[in-house]
């Protein structure tokens, strides 16, 4: 984090200033984050022309999706802990600069494999590196976001940002799936990742112009005071005792953050809810990851019908979003635990549908519908905010490190247990997808189950 600003706003200035930055931060956090999926989820819209083109099966596509989560597990933890002490503006921009280039590199292998350049063996192992260096990448973009809405508005109102910001999630998956996917079926699989590098450029723009560090930086009070949550007196007092102790005020500011992180790893109520994100995260990114191709081969969609029906999932999901941080702050008083116990439970009828319901349209239309809500609200609550919600604002970071850690590194191994059992059960180049089918759902439904434990369980005081 900045130091604060020599240079102080006016009090009458205050609050204009106040109002405007906070805005600008919200739109280029929320919009920055949803650039940054188009640069994650590409290669799920490719999985079938790949696999037709003959460069790749289905086991090397799950492997190559797990080097991105599992590097982006490793990230989340360490970039989480990072950005509690950096510049965020900064930090995310540099993230997505690196996804870019990776986005831009493999388009360009494609183009190669497909002209004889290069062979399918070191294809595979080229795509597997940069993906993974897309998952470390990717992992900078929620942290520093996050870390934003939490340095700038007050508790009272956190839910419903939150949940606003949330729908990046979907804004970015509809936009992979309804743009990446047209590029895909109108110029060939390799176009994909190009316009997927072009997303990401503008998202490097928006957070660069309109992302702001922290109130203090900027010459404003901090948000403890500006909300009342704290007098200007009692936040100068804790600091005031924190400078005695540690001698400056970068010192100060490391010492607290790092005696808060320290109780976040130790909260048992905090790896809980990573455990419950993690399998959410597994049946999630089942549909993101492998939708596409299950309505293709199962259902006998196209590629265009088959990355549409699965668009619609994260277009509801900025609903499920919206409505979520809204609901749990006005009508639970910050509660969050029964709309996330319900949505839960629509998430896995949900998944269900979709995958017993049969091939008629609209009943996959209606699953994607349902599981797109229910998702939208798991991400924003066993995603981050649950956690959030345990644990002090300063240690915000860290509480999303240890989340988001559990769920890509599940994630990435939902990749490569479904690869691995499609193409153990596949029958003459067709995969079946019974198994896969079960596994699926089984995660849906542990999901929404472990949560359960931390019912009782208060926010962490130290």
């Amino acid at each position: 984090m900045s130091l604060p600003s020599e240079r102080k706003v006016a009090p009458e200035k205050v609050d204009k200033t106040y109002k405007r930055m906070r805005l600008q931060a919200f739109i280029a956090a929320t919009f920055g984050y949803a650039l940054y999926y188009v640069c994650r989820l590409s290669m799920g819209v490719m999985k079938q022309p790949i696999i037709d083109a003959g460069l790749l099966n289905a086991t090397q596509l799950g492997i190559i999706g797990a080097c991105l989560y599992w590097a982006y597990a490793a990230g989340k933890f360490v970039n989480g802990f990072l950005a509690d002490s950096s510049n965020i503006k900064r930090f995310m921009a540099a993230g997505l600069v690196v996804s870019v280039a990776m986005n831009f590199i493999m388009g360009l292998l494609g183009v190669s494999a497909m002209s004889g350049s290069i062979a399918n063996s070191a294809l595979f192992v080229c795509f597997a590196i940069c993906w993974a260096i897309n998952g470390w990448a990717q992992s900078m973009g929620a942290p520093p976001a996050i870390i934003s809405l939490s340095r700038w508005f007050p508790l009272k109102v956190r839910g419903t940002y939150y949940g606003f910001f949330s729908s990046s999630h979907n804004i970015g998956e509809g936009l992979s799936f309804v743009t990446v996917g047209a590029i895909v079926a109108a110029f060939g699989w390799r176009w994909g990742f190009f316009g997927a590098a072009l997303a990401g450029a503008i998202g490097i723009v928006l957070i660069l112009f309109f992302l702001h560090d922290g109130p203090e930086s900027k010459g404003l009070p901090p948000i403890e005071v500006y909300s009342g949550e704290l007098t200007a007196e009692e936040y100068e007092a804790h600091h005031a005792e924190l400078l005695k102790k540690a001698g400056d005020a970068r010192a100060a500011q490391k010492a607290e953050t790092k005696q808060l992180q320290k109780a976040v790893i130790q909260n048992p109520g905090v790896w809980i809810l990573a455990l419950a994100s993690a399998f959410m995260y597994m049946s999630r990114y089942a549909i993101n990851e492998w939708g596409v191709i299950f309505l293709q081969e199962a259902k006998g969609y196209n590629l265009g019908e088959a990355a549409g029906i699965i668009g619609i999932n994260p277009i509801f999901g900025i609903i499920g979003t919206v409505v979520s941080g809204w609901l749990s702050d006005v009508v639970f008083k910050g509660d969050r635990k029964y709309p996330a116990f319900v949505a839960g439970i629509l998430e896995a009828i949900a998944l269900a549908l979709f995958l017993y319901g049969g091939p008629e349209r609209w009943v996959n239309i209606l699953a994607m519908v349902l599981f797109g809500v229910a998702i939208g609200v798991l991400i924003s609550f066993l995603g981050g905010l649950m956690a959030v919600d345990l644990v002090p604002r300063k240690a915000t970071g860290a509480a999303l490190g240890i989340v988001g850690m559990a769920s890509y590194a599940a994630a990435g191994l939902q990749n490569v247990i479904t690869g691995w059992l499609l193409d153990t059960h596949a029958t003459d180049g067709v995969h079946d997808f019974s198994h896969v089918s079960i596994f699926w759902l089984g995660a849906a439904i542990i999901s929404f189950l472990l949560p359960v434990l931390n019912w009782r369980r208060k926010q962490q005081v130290i």
